[in-house]
């Protein structure tokens, strides 16, 4: 935990520096230690537009990414553990089609009520109520079982990409829009974008840890975590509202970014154990790490900045073909 923690700040600081106007990591440290205690003489004789840059243009994009990257990674973990399936990530249940569809009637129909904030809050109630419907369809006299979760996720994923498909064929001149949108992006976020997906991550994290023993045994299967005290149906409920709402939170912020969730729970596994005690906190710290260093790419490596869904799909799907195959020939080994 440690060393991802100091890698996450390193990876911070050096990201802050990176750009078209470069700046040094001893002068991202002082002009954010000037900001914080209010001590001018720390940027005496800088650059007067560094601070600027750093404090309002890169470091509120950049802690959004750690945010959502580490939320996306944490929600990708409890869905594997709750549905039982390695594949399952943030997306399983559809709910980032919910937030991509409400993104899309707010882009479709211009709408600009609450400012900036209008498309996250499309977003974000979008995918709350594709939320509801895939419990509403899942539930049964037992509880919810991983499978009619799955399912009822896939169903409504697919209704609403069908209508999102439609949204962007009577969009006309803003179909450039929201697919941009749907790519995924973390340009022109600001500190109340860091605000907002801290609170929501900071308390799915709380919640997370909280029923952590109790995701360690529904590992078991619901029989053998009943018999051990622990309330399946209210728990596996608590933690997949939980999980869909952190989605729902980053997803609005950022847009659609894939692989994040499915990936850094199989990496940190391999190195922490399936303990959740240890996983949940590792794969927080090491999504922000993965999702900053694919923004850090996009917005200062590239000669033209592309959207980082595209990205971490273009690297996330062959490196998950690659630990597939490796975990299917050691199998076939033993």
């Amino acid at each position: 935990m440690a060393v991802l923690f100091a890698l996450l700040l390193t990876a911070v600081v050096v990201s802050t520096g990176m750009g078209y106007i470069s700046i040094t990591p001893g002068e991202v440290v002082r002009i954010v230690g000037a900001r914080l205690t209010d001590t001018g003489a720390l940027v005496a004789g800088m650059d007067e537009t560094f601070p600027v840059v750093v404090m309002d243009v890169r470091l509120p994009r950049i802690l959004t990414a750690v945010v959502v990257g580490g939320g996306l990674a944490l929600s990708g973990c409890v869905f594997q553990g709750i549905l039982l399936n390695p594949l399952a990530d943030p997306y399983t249940l559809g709910v980032s089609a919910g937030a991509a569809f409400g993104a899309a009637v707010a882009l479709l129909l211009n709408i600009s009520a609450m400012g900036t904030f209008s498309i996250p809050v499309f977003a974000f109630a979008g995918a709350v109520l594709t939320l509801v419907l895939v419990l509403y369809l899942s539930a049964s006299g037992g509880g919810f079982s991983s499978n009619n979760l799955i399912l009822s996720g896939i169903i409504v994923a697919s209704i609403l990409s069908a209508a999102i498909s439609f949204l962007k064929y009577v969009a006309d001149e803003q179909v450039a829009v929201i697919i941009f949108w749907l790519m995924g992006s973390f340009g022109s976020r600001t500190w109340g974008d860091v605000g907002f997906t801290l609170v929501f991550v900071t308390f799915g994290l709380i919640v997370f840890l909280f029923f952590s023993r109790d995701l360690n045994l529904l590992a078991l299967g619901d029989r053998s975590a009943a018999s051990l005290g622990v309330n399946t149906g209210r728990v596996t409920l608590v933690i997949l509202v939980t999980a869909s709402l952190v989605t729902a939170v980053c997803v609005s912020v950022s847009g659609i970014i894939g692989f994040v969730g499915l990936l850094v729970p199989h990496m940190m596994r391999s190195l922490t154990g399936p303990d959740n005690r240890r996983l949940l906190p590792a794969c927080l710290l090491a999504g922000g790490i993965l999702m900053l260093a694919a923004d850090t790419v996009t917005r200062a490596v590239l000669p033209h900045e592309i959207p980082i869904g595209v990205l971490t799909a273009l690297i996330g799907g062959p490196f998950f073909c690659y630990i597939f195959r490796r975990k299917q020939m050691g199998r076939a080994s033993v």
